[in-house]
């Protein structure tokens, strides 16, 4: 069977989005994303139509967001 995906952290911007899709990705986790389809259309990048999910299989989860949560720790200590 496969496993299911969950949100692990919702963010503004695909770009941003997509930096962190391809750290967790060199970490061994996969990750996929989700963003309203005007959103992605129009490429916003603020508000609800600008949010991109990050979705990774279930049994990924805790890894996922302690890494997210590592990464998020090292951006706001080199500021």
């Amino acid at each position: 069977m496969p496993d299911t995906f969950i949100v692990i952290e919702t963010v503004a911007g695909r770009g941003n989005a997509e930096i962190l899709r391809g750290f967790l990705e060199t970490q061994g986790i996969q990750c996929e994303l989700s963003q309203e389809a005007l959103g992605s259309v129009y490429g916003f990048t603020v508000g609800g139509l600008g949010s991109v999910d990050l979705l990774v299989p279930s049994q990924q989860g805790k890894q996922a967001r302690e890494l997210i949560r590592e990464y998020h720790r090292l951006q706001n200590t080199e500021e």
